[in-house]
């Protein structure tokens, strides 16, 4: 998995939309932001011990598996529209890439969008209540498992939702000391 800031380009969603000199994110400052990630053999995933020990520590006791490309997803365009739109969840967002690649863009403590960009093998976790989405990148495929505790929510809220109770609790769990950390210089 790499993670960079995004440059504010219109241009096509699925380029990797690096600044200029790129400037990379670590998985330590990923992780201050509530982004998790393990890298997993995605052969074996049926039958991988690591990922069912995962699923049993964290409570991921539903899965599913999409796959997201111009002939596999019905209503693609519309979907990938969606998908990109900025949103939260009330539950974490867990994706485990088993083929192909794509980006998740999460916001940081200063609203500057970080692109994530998972290959196969990647598993990430997104807090819930954070700002994020998802498109391809330019191979246009990705087959994920969708993983869930309990049944599966898909509702995104869109952006604006800084006073729903999820963000709220987000932004004092990852945020606060960071945005105040920026605040005091």
């Amino acid at each position: 998995m790499e993670a960079w800031y995004m440059d504010d380009s219109d241009e096509d969603q699925r380029l990797p939309h690096h600044l200029d000199p790129p400037q990379y994110v670590s998985h330590e400052a990923l992780a201050k932001l509530g982004v998790l990630h393990w890298v997993l053999d995605a052969v074996i995933y049926e039958d991988d011990p690591e990922l069912e020990k995962i699923r049993a520590d964290r409570g991921y006791s539903y899965k599913d598996i999409i796959t997201v490309s111009p002939d596999k997803l019905p209503n693609y365009e519309h979907k990938i529209r969606n998908f990109f739109e900025e949103h939260i969840h009330l539950d974490e967002e867990i994706r485990y890439c088993l083929e192909g690649s794509g980006y998740f863009d999460v916001r940081d403590a200063q609203d500057r969008w970080i692109r994530i960009w998972v290959k196969k093998g990647d598993m990430i976790v997104l807090p819930a209540g954070s700002y994020h989405r998802f498109t391809l990148d330019a191979n246009n495929y990705i087959k994920a498992m969708r993983l869930f505790v309990g049944e599966p929510l898909w509702t995104p809220y869109n952006r604006p939702q800084d006073d729903h109770q999820t963000r709220k609790d987000y932004v004092n769990h990852f945020l606060q000391g960071q945005q105040d950390a920026v605040i005091a210089h």
